[in-house]
């Protein structure tokens, strides 16, 4: 069990990573506000009646629906919510990239200024990115989505600076997932090809892709969250967190060596 029980508010807990994380959170004996894209998600949450869940609907890009997170005085945010594109920066319609952006940065960035005043005048909090290990190498027809990871690190990492001026007790860190199946990938991978057709510059590419991406997501991909939710547990129950957090340790090697050898 926790030592310390917290307040925690995590985005996008209505599937994959965030519902795994929500659930053992709540098992570790934290108050979890399990929040989700959808009404829908919500009540498969009321349904389940997990102990020390609270779940409701919390559209990131909702003005409304961030302001509910203000009068919860919670420790913990886990900025987890996202959406994801794919498809070659010479061609991806620019609406796509547009809202990738308004939900995985500009969105985040909004809800964290809501609970953020909160954390300071109580002078402690810790507030959670969850970028991705995509986020960190160039990624050939995944940059609509890795794009908006590259940005969202980075802005973690100054604001965690820019804290540490205020000395308010309130701390910044990062977690970067690898590849694990929870259905989040197949679907990114999957959008381009809702517009790549017969006037893309790719389209006598297509099979070749596909065939690629079936074969590294059978490759890569976990099958447990397991490795990632520990770390998220990790920098929720750390007085003072590290900076970032990353799993499977294997694909966080390979990506720094990809940085190290300039790919």
């Amino acid at each position: 069990m926790a030592s310390s029980k917290k307040r925690i508010l995590i985005t996008g807990a209505g599937s994959g990573i965030g519902r795994d994380a929500a659930q053992r959170l709540a098992r570790r004996g934290h108050t979890v506000f399990a929040t989700t894209h959808t009404d829908s998600q919500a009540a498969s949450w009321q349904s389940a009646a997990v102990p020390r869940v609270e779940a409701y609907k919390l559209d990131i890009t909702d003005s409304a629906d961030r302001l509910r997170a203000r009068h919860l005085e919670i420790d913990v945010l886990i900025n987890n919510a996202a959406v994801g594109q794919s498809g070659s920066l010479g061609e991806v319609p620019l609406d796509r990239v547009r809202a990738t952006f308004e939900t995985n940065l500009f969105a985040t960035l909004a809800l964290t200024q809501v609970v953020l005043g909160g954390m300071i005048e109580r002078r402690g909090g810790t507030i959670i990115f969850m970028s991705s290990l995509v986020g960190r190498v160039p990624a050939p027809f995944l940059m609509p989505y890795a794009m908006t990871k590259f940005a969202l690190s980075a802005g973690a990492d100054a604001l965690r600076q820019e804290l540490g001026e205020l000395d308010c007790g309130v701390h910044i860190t990062i977690v970067e997932p690898g590849a694990f199946r929870t259905g989040f990938n197949q679907k990114m991978v999957a959008s381009k090809y809702e517009w790549m057709r017969e006037k893309s510059y790719f389209r006598h590419l297509i099979p070749v892709l596909k065939a690629r991406e079936e074969r590294m997501l059978a490759l890569l991909e976990l099958r447990s969250t397991r490795a990632i939710v520990r770390r998220i547990v990790k920098a929720v129950e750390a007085d003072k967190p590290r900076v970032r957090y990353t799993a499977p340790w294997w694909q966080a090697f390979g990506v720094r060596v990809l940085r190290i050898v300039g790919k």
